[in-house]
């Protein structure tokens, strides 16, 4: 798939979110009265009498802490009215009670894998905001020398000469490394950055001391 295409239909899944928030987006609860009979219409919701009775007596329960760390699963044919049950359900538990949406195409994305949209997904529902800080080696490439196992067999192993603009450092190449510089096509003269946890190592681009002779040779 073209990067193209991948971006439509990133720009296609996005759209429907919308359409879908933007369809319900007059629901304010489930219409129910102090006795949790549901009303013909009110707060926005119309028809469904017996389900969003039901999705009361069941938000009473949520309000009482007798389903909590539960789910509920309602099924039925498209346009039945789950989705409006749904936020119904998060309005009138609240401001503070975030309402998301996930569809299947979402998850089964390339973009990203399944365990990330849906930890993306669980971190919007509960309001958590989480920020990961990462301590990265920036530097030139001096030296990159890689050796390989005898026979043929076996992970290779090599060093890599680093020059920072306080001094330059040799580190052991593992094969993760290894195929992490591969990947990147880096070389001698490449600025990159090596991550300190996981060893993932960027490609930043050239230094200023070797662009010159970068251009007037090429790329090797």
């Amino acid at each position: 798939m073209t990067a193209t295409a991948t971006g439509a239909q990133g720009a296609a899944a996005d759209l429907t979110r919308m359409e879908r928030i933007g369809a319900h987006s007059h629901i304010r609860g489930l219409g129910l009265d102090d006795a949790l009979e549901p009303r013909k219409t009110s707060q926005g919701m119309v028809g469904q009498l017996q389900a969003r009775k039901a999705a009361g007596v069941i938000l009473e329960m949520i309000k009482e802490g007798k389903i909590a760390g539960r789910a509920i699963l309602m099924a039925g044919a498209p346009g039945t009215g789950k989705t409006a049950i749904a936020m119904g359900m998060a309005q009138a538990l609240g401001a503070d009670v975030p309402f998301t949406m996930l569809a299947a195409s979402e998850i089964f994305s390339l973009e990203m894998s399944k365990t990330e949209a849906l930890t993306q997904a669980f971190r919007r529902s509960i309001g958590v905001r989480i920020k990961e800080e990462t301590e990265l080696i920036e530097g030139e490439v001096v030296e990159i020398q890689i050796d390989r196992a005898e026979a043929g067999v076996g992970a290779k192993i090599g060093k890599l000469t680093l020059k920072t603009t306080d001094m330059e450092t040799v580190y052991d190449l593992g094969q993760k490394m290894i195929e992490s510089l591969n990947k990147e096509k880096a070389s001698v003269g490449d600025v990159i950055t090596i991550d300190k946890a996981t060893g993932k190592i960027t490609k930043l681009g050239r230094s200023f001391a070797r662009a010159r002779d970068y251009d007037a040779m090429g790329a090797d």
